[in-house]
């Protein structure tokens, strides 16, 4: 388990999605899912990756066990997590202390009381046996060849209950060897402005090394933690696309990309920024979550364009309504097509699927109010690029684009008095010429509708064979119509190399085909 890195010690990036960010309501990391969310990290080039309280749980004492043999890091140090010795006892005899050695990490984060309340009604202890709880573990720790940071927890609460007290702490902590002691906003309840202001004031008083560690409940953690390194900050705490206790921490990805592109900081190594929206989308998988489609820098939607006007001036300059070159973070620019769209934005799209327009004004205005007179029926385009390319190549062709015709079809569904279900399915068809007629069964009518579309078009399409449905949405729109009302389905296929989507609306029965090219 080593680690190198091309940047300095001047400004720490700390990870600790798999600690705090594990602590998300909905997220249950293996081991297994540890390790790889670690490589993932380490790929991407923080500091510092925080890997849980060994110890505390037999998940996380194997997690470094494991990690010690099995990754070999290339950027990031691994951090154990613990807290400061219990009161009454010393550091060299408290088990909690001695496992956090036993974890093998170079680095150990130790969580400290700094309200006063906190540690007469949680650890009912006194507040000078506190400090001497900071004092003892960090100096025991450091003494044994471990780096020490320090997290004061409700640091920002116990600063406005007894500012003196809370900056005793971190000067105790200081003064015994932490390299670092973190603020943290534990609550999620501060500002920016208030954030800086006793981020100042700490820095000034205690001449101690500053972090940062914001939760997100005021949704200004990202602001917090910038607005920390504003004050002096220079360990900043985040975690993988802002996972973690109720709505989460400050999300890695936008504090980096903000330190990187909009501070000059250096604090990835060379080239690892663009790696950033795969690393986002990668972990996401792993915790088996939906990647936000809106999340700044590497969401799917971040350099998503829509409005007519906003694609009149990315057609002269991109910059006019980006305020980053998306392939800085792994991006990529998007034109929407909707009922919005103008004929720039149909341009820049055909553009982008490879159909080139040739300045043909009239074919453009066809197409612009095509998709309007189509979106007003119930269509969408904006996320069914793979229909909208169908459209567009139609009215470039000058005829509709027919690679199979329904004659007709109809689906059965059988229940039996044993409980049992029978659903069968026959399509007829016409493709290159051909009448087909195929029949099928499926564990529902439309499973056994598929089944026999997929035996009939195969015979002339074989590559169909490799095609997955991936994902489908069904929305009911106008649902004051009742039964009657309009259903627009998108649906999401995949050949196992590439993705696309189409999209068609309904209403009482009667829809457009879905052709797969």
């Amino acid at each position: 388990m080593t680690a190198s890195s091309e940047l300095d010690d001047s400004f720490h990036v700390f990870d600790t999605t798999l600690r705090d960010g594990a602590q998300r309501e909905g997220i249950n990391l293996t081991v297994a899912d540890k390790l790889a969310i670690a490589r993932h990290l380490d790929d991407f080039g923080v500091g510092f990756i925080e890997g849980g309280w060994p110890g505390a749980n037999p998940r996380d004492t194997e997690f470094f066990a494991r990690a010690q043999e099995e990754i070999d890091f290339r950027h990031a140090q691994l951090v154990a997590f613990g807290s400061t010795r219990r009161a009454g006892t010393t550091a060299a005899e408290d088990p909690q202390v001695k496992a956090l050695l036993e974890s093998g990490a170079p680095v150990i984060t130790l969580v400290a009381k700094s309200h006063d309340r906190h540690v007469e009604l949680a650890l009912r202890t006194t507040l000078d046996e506190n400090l001497a709880m900071v004092r003892d573990t960090v100096s025991f720790l450091t003494e044994q060849g471990r780096r020490v940071f320090v997290d004061c927890e409700h640091f920002f609460d116990g600063y406005r209950a007894n500012p003196e007290y809370a900056k005793s702490v971190v000067r105790t902590a200081s003064q015994a060897g932490a390299d670092v002691v973190i603020l943290c906003d534990t609550n999620g309840g501060m500002l920016p402005a208030q954030i800086q202001a006793v981020v100042s004031t700490v820095l000034a008083d205690t001449g101690a090394r500053l972090g940062i560690h914001a939760q997100d409940d005021t949704g200004c953690a990202v602001a917090n933690t910038l607005a920390a390194v504003d004050a002096g900050a220079t360990h900043v705490q985040c975690t993988a696309n802002g996972y973690g206790e109720r709505v989460g921490n400050a999300n890695l990805f936008p504090v980096v990309a903000a330190l990187e592109l909009k501070y000059g900081k250096k604090v990835l190594p060379e080239g690892h920024l663009r790696e950033m929206t795969r690393i986002s989308h990668a972990i996401a998988e792993v915790v088996n979550l939906t990647p936000s489609t809106h999340q700044p820098y590497v969401g799917l939607s971040a350099f998503a364009h829509k409005a007519g006007l906003h694609a009149s001036a990315i057609k002269v300059d991109p910059d006019l309504y980006q305020h980053i070159d998306p392939e800085l973070v792994g991006n990529t620019m998007r034109m929407l097509v909707s009922d919005m769209a103008g004929r720039a934005s149909i341009e820049l799209k055909g553009k982008e699927l490879g159909i080139d327009l040739g300045g043909d004004r009239e074919l453009v205005g066809r197409v612009v109010e095509r998709v309007k007179e189509r979106e007003l029926r119930g269509y969408t385009y904006e996320a069914a690029d793979a229909s909208f390319e169908l459209l567009l190549r139609t009215e470039v062709q000058g005829e509709p684009l027919r690679y199979f015709e329904v004659e007709s079809w109809r689906a059965i569904v059988e229940d039996r008095p044993d409980g049992s279900h029978a659903n069968e399915a026959t399509v007829k068809l016409w493709a290159k010429g051909e009448r087909i007629v195929a029949t099928a069964e499926g564990n529902g009518p439309v499973n056994a509708l598929d089944r026999a579309l997929r035996v009939g078009l195969e015979k002339i399409y074989p590559q169909l064979a490799k095609l997955e449905l991936v994902d489908y949405k069904v929305r009911i729109l106008e649902g004051r119509h009742g039964t009657n009302s309009t259903t627009r389905v998108l649906i999401s296929t995949s050949d196992g190399s590439g993705e696309w989507s189409t999209s068609s609306e309904r209403r009482d029965g009667v829809g457009d085909q879905l052709t797969v090219r």
